[in-house]
Parts: C-alpha cells; sequence; structure tokens
C-alpha cells in the first residue's frame, strides 16, 4: 500500500507572511471573509487551511502577492 500524501498545510502565522506581514487583526478579517477558503481543520493552536486553497485565493485575490 503506498504511504498517503499530506497536504501542506498553513495557519494564520504562515498566511500573515505570505501576505507580506499583515496584522493578524487583517488576517482574521480576510480569512473571516466570504471569499476565503474554509479551513480544513481548528486546532487547539487556530485553524488551519490547505496551502493549494490559500495560493488558489491569493492568485485570484491578491494578484500581487502570487
Amino acid at each position: 500500500m503506498a504511504p498517503q500524501s499530506r497536504p501542506h498545510l498553513l495557519g494564520t502565522h504562515e498566511i500573515r507572511i505570505r501576505l507580506g506581514g499583515i496584522s493578524r487583526q487583517r488576517a482574521h478579517q480576510l480569512t473571516a471573509g466570504p471569499t476565503f477558503p474554509k479551513p480544513i481543520a481548528e486546532l487547539s493552536l487556530g485553524k488551519v487551511w490547505r496551502a493549494d486553497d490559500v495560493e488558489a485565493w491569493i492568485r485570484e485575490h491578491r494578484p500581487g502577492r502570487a
């Protein structure tokens, strides 16, 4: 049986960095918005998203950061 590949995951901190070092408040606003991908899990340390989903959102909504 082939090993399952793990999706690359991002937390809010990594998303903040990926978006140019935005504030925690701004990251919360964006990730809570209707167009942002839904997190795949909510852990004790916070929500996590699939990196591919976040990158697709960035390409569409923040093309200067793609």
